[in-house]
Formats: C-alpha cells, structure tokens, sequence
C-alpha cells in the first residue's frame, strides 16, 4: 500500500485561483465578499449560484474576460495577504 500525503494547510497557505469555488472561497475568506460585489459587481458571491460557479465562471458571466479576471485574483491574493500579515 502506498502512503497518502496529508495537507495540514493554513487558512494563510491558501490562495486565491480562477477554477476556486466561489462559495468555498467567500467561506474561507468572508472580507472579500463587500470587495467582490462592491468593486466587481459580483453579487453572485452572496447568493446559493455561489456554491455551483467557480470565481472565474462567475466574472465571466458578469462580463469579465480573462484580463480583468487576471488581475481580480491577483488583488484578491493581496488583500488576503495583507489582512494576513496584520494578524
């Protein structure tokens, strides 16, 4: 038998992705909801369709292309580290 690698990650190892769930990642990371829907217009990220759509899934439906999505993560992962640090 082979062994099984468990993860004991930190809430902090963890980063934002395109393909993340959208419900998981707003569980995990509950500041980012007034930033998704205030800055992206994301309003999804409080609804239950947040439980079904990946982050990218959900910015391309409200118009974003790769681009903007790019740089939504890339401040996404910011703002978490930020918040990290000062912890």
């Amino acid at each position: 038998m082979r062994a099984t690698r468990v993860s004991h990650a930190k809430k902090s190892d963890q980063l934002i992705a395109r393909k993340m769930n959208l419900g998981e990642m707003v569980a995990m990371y509950p500041e980012l909801v007034e930033v998704l829907t205030n800055d992206y217009g994301l309003h999804c990220a409080g609804c239950f369709a947040s439980s079904f759509d990946t982050l990218e899934e959900g910015a391309k439906v409200h118009g974003f292309d790769d681009k903007d999505i790019d740089k939504m993560v890339k401040r996404l992962n910011e703002i978490i580290k930020q918040k990290h640090r000062g912890e």
